[in-house]
């Protein structure tokens, strides 16, 4: 029996770049055209799905990576691809258990070149203690995938004591970021090299498991949230959530941690730290009571150190994120519109 065709929404006459940017395009793209063909209405959309087996809850993403340059200061390409796949089932409340990835290669690529990401996936899966068992490779023409491409998916077991939903948000809720926002974007815009800006400047990504299993044995009973905020930034993020749960957000502007060297990259480019894509920092929204003991643990884990509280979650009127200066005026936090910095994962 065929399927009669969903109202689809999405009306532009193309596919942009902006439309992988992880911002208003690319919700439209997913909500108005994707979502409709594959998910039931009201499904929630995020970047990792449950599947219910007996005794447990299995996690399961998908990933593709198509960074340039394919090595940058703090990564590559391939260690990208196991942080992000894994950190993606992280931010399920699942510990990453096996993944398994497709090599899109360009004909013409160094094999040097190959053998480096092969390197860099496998100390990457090492280190986040997940093993890679499987995958596939494919070779297209030269000047087709611009060297080399990596699509990943990955399982995990999601731990029992956290039920992770937008909804589950209510006000009073406190919002946690685990550290410094903006690294990874800004780093891989100065490693193109179009730029004469001057950092000492290094991606952040990592395995983000060890500060969540931290959060969990901390905080489950109050853990209603977690979000890495890639590409789109923490803006991005947070009015997604905003618009899942029907919330306020609220951010205290001074709170927010930035380092030096990207505000200022982002003071002369005109860009807002907010909508910078982060490789290896965590969003966390949890109930008022467990918000002390959630950073007490985050922060007594290697790299989380810098964890903070940086807004909470309040009722409104509409769904939006708010950021609160020192002085108490409020300013709008929007979600990306466009697309700054193509490539970045």
């Amino acid at each position: 029996m065929s399927r009669t065709r969903p109202h689809v929404r999405f009306q532009d006459p193309s596919i942009e770049l902006a439309h992988g940017a992880g911002g208003k395009a690319s919700r439209r793209l997913i909500e108005g055209l994707i979502a409709p063909y594959v998910f039931e209405s009201g499904t929630e959309l995020r970047d990792v799905a449950e599947v219910a087996l007996a005794g447990g809850r299995l996690a399961m993403t998908a990933d593709a990576f198509v960074v340039k340059p394919r090595v940058f200061p703090g990564g590559s390409i391939g260690e990208l691809a196991v942080n992000g796949t894994a950190n993606d089932l992280a931010m399920g409340g699942a510990r990453p258990l096996a993944l398994v990835a497709t090599l899109i290669l360009e004909a013409g690529l160094p094999t040097e070149e190959l053998e480096r990401e092969m390197a860099a996936m496998a100390r990457a899966a090492e280190r986040a203690g997940v093993a890679i068992v499987g995958g596939d490779t494919k070779v297209v023409e030269h000047g087709k995938a611009d060297g080399l491409y990596i699509s990943t998916a990955g399982i995990g077991l999601v731990d029992p004591r956290v039920d992770l939903s937008a909804k589950r948000v209510r006000p009073g809720d406190q919002v946690l970021l685990s550290g410094p926002i903006g690294d990874h974007g800004i780093t891989i815009l100065l490693a193109r090299g179009e730029i004469e800006l001057e950092a000492e400047l290094t991606s952040d990504t990592r395995p983000l498991w060890p500060l969540v299993e931290a959060l969990i044995e901390a905080a489950a009973p109050g853990l209603r949230w977690l979000r890495d905020p890639t590409r789109g930034g923490v803006a991005t993020a947070l009015n997604e959530l905003a618009r899942d749960a029907r919330v306020t957000v609220v951010l205290d502007d001074e709170a927010i941690p930035v380092r030096p060297e990207v505000r200022g990259a982002c003071e002369i480019l005109g860009l807002d730290p907010l909508h910078i894509a982060n490789e290896g920092q965590f969003l966390a929204v949890v109930a008022p009571e467990y918000a002390d003991a959630a950073l007490e643990a985050l922060r007594r884990v290697p790299g989380g150190a810098s964890a903070v509280r940086i807004g909470a979650i309040e009722e409104g009127a509409r769904p939006v994120v708010l950021a609160r200066s020192r002085y108490g005026g409020t300013r709008v936090i929007d979600m990306l519109v466009g697309d700054p910095l193509p490539r970045i994962c």
